[in-house]
C-alpha cells in the first residue's frame, strides 16, 4: 500500500500488523464517548474534539469555536494517546471524515505524525469486515515528541481580509451551500459568507456511498479551480473543523496544501466584519 493521507477499510486491514499503528476514533456529538465504548474498531483510542483538539475559549470572536491547543499542549495529548514520533496513525469517525477525523489529522501533520484518514469511517471499516471491539481500550503513554510550532500554514482574520482586499489571497468556503448564501445559520450567530469566499462544500470531495473521491478526481477538482489564480489559497468552515476536509482532499490529491483559517465563520461572523450573503 503506498504512503496516502486517505485509505481505505482493505489497507486498514494490511496495516494491522504492524507495531507501531495507532489507531484513533474520532467521533463527536454529545454522547460520543459512550458511543465508543459500545463499538468501535479494535484497539482504537478515542479522541475528544472539545478537549484533546481544540483549546476553547470564552469568546468565540477571538479565534473561533475550535481554537487550536498549543503544540505543547497537543504534545501531552499525544503522549496520553500513546502517539510517539515514529507511529502510523489511522483516524476515523462517523461522517466519512467530517466529524473532526480530517482535523485530527491536520494537527497530526502539522505535529509531524504520519496520519491517515479512513475513508468512509466506522460504517464502511464495519461492512468491509474489520474488527470491531467495545468497552475501554488499554495501551501505554508514549514519550513526548518536540514541536515548537505548528509545521502546516495557517492564517489569521486580518491576513483573511488583508488578502482578499488586495487579491492576494483566494478563500474557500467548505460549508454547505445554504449556509454560504445565508439562507440560515444552524450553528453560528449571523447567516451569510467573507465577501470574495467562494463556496466549494466539503461533500464534494465524496462519492455518492460517502467514500473520498479519486486523487486524480479531486486533483482536476481543485486545479481546475486553481487555474489563473496566484494568490495564496485558505480553507475555512464554520469553525476550523471540516475545513481540514478539503484540505486533506487536496493533499491526497498530491496538491500544495493550502493554510487553514482556523477561527472561521465563527470568529469572522463575531467580529463585526462586512458579511457577504447570496451568491456573491
Amino acid at each position: 500500500m503506498r504512503n496516502s493521507s486517505v485509505i481505505t477499510a482493505q489497507d486498514l486491514k494490511e496495516l494491522f500488523s504492524r507495531e507501531n499503528l495507532v489507531i484513533l476514533d474520532a467521533r463527536t456529538g454529545k454522547d460520543a464517548y459512550q458511543s465508543y465504548l459500545e463499538k468501535h474498531i479494535k484497539s482504537a483510542r478515542f479522541v475528544d474534539l472539545d478537549k484533546d483538539l481544540a483549546h476553547i475559549g470564552t469568546n468565540a470572536a477571538f479565534d473561533g469555536r475550535h481554537p487550536l491547543p498549543s503544540p505543547k499542549d497537543f504534545v501531552e495529548v499525544l503522549s496520553e494517546l500513546g502517539v510517539h514520533e515514529n507511529s502510523k496513525v489511522i483516524v476515523y469517525d462517523l461522517a466519512n471524515g467530517a466529524n473532526a477525523a480530517a482535523r485530527c489529522w491536520w494537527m497530526l501533520k502539522a505535529a509531524g505524525i504520519d496520519a491517515s484518514v479512513l475513508s468512509g469511517g466506522l460504517q464502511h471499516a464495519e461492512k468491509a469486515g474489520v474488527e470491531m471491539s467495545s468497552g475501554t481500550e488499554t495501551f501505554p503513554k508514549a514519550e513526548r515528541i518536540s514541536l515548537e510550532n505548528w509545521k502546516l500554514p495557517t492564517i489569521t482574520i486580518d491576513e483573511v481580509e488583508a488578502g482578499l482586499r488586495n487579491k492576494t489571497a483566494a478563500v474557500i468556503d467548505v460549508r454547505d451551500a445554504y449556509r454560504y448564501k445565508g439562507e440560515s445559520e444552524p450553528i453560528d450567530l449571523i447567516a451569510g459568507h467573507i465577501p470574495g469566499a467562494e463556496n466549494i462544500p466539503f461533500s464534494e470531495n465524496l462519492d455518492d456511498e460517502g467514500l473520498f473521491l479519486s486523487p486524480e478526481i479531486l486533483h482536476k477538482k481543485y486545479s481546475d479551480f486553481l487555474s489563473g489564480k496566484t494568490a495564496d489559497l485558505a480553507i475555512h468552515c464554520g469553525s476550523g473543523v471540516t475545513a481540514c476536509h478539503t484540505i486533506l482532499a487536496m493533499d491526497y490529491a498530491g496538491l500544495e496544501i493550502p493554510k487553514l483559517y482556523v477561527g472561521s465563520w465563527s470568529e469572522w461572523s463575531r467580529r463585526g466584519k462586512e458579511i457577504a450573503k447570496g451568491l456573491t
